[in-house]
């Protein structure tokens, strides 16, 4: 399987080379989604994983935050699916 990768820059302007795990649209929020790393390690040892808002539409696109607790109840949900399903 062929990895994407994306350039985020940060708020300082600093450049970080993301490796895109999952893309996937909700019909309830209307929304799509992106979900990545920059296979950095948390204080437990566990790969930081982020997701954001994201118009597939544009080649250049804005990370817009996930604004609700509902929202982010049901991008975890397709998460654990996905991861799920990846790992059989």
């Amino acid at each position: 399987m062929k990895e994407n990768y994306f350039t985020l820059i940060d708020n300082d302007g600093n450049e970080k080379k993301m490796r895109v795990l999952y893309t996937f649209d909700l019909v309830e929020t209307g929304k799509n989604y992106i979900v990545y790393t920059d296979d950095t390690k948390d204080d437990n040892g566990l790969i930081k994983v982020y997701a954001s808002c994201y118009n597939p539409n544009k080649k250049t696109s804005d990370l817009m935050p996930i604004e609700t607790d509902k929202e982010w109840k049901l991008v975890e949900g397709i998460l654990n699916t996905l991861t799920k399903e990846k790992n059989g």
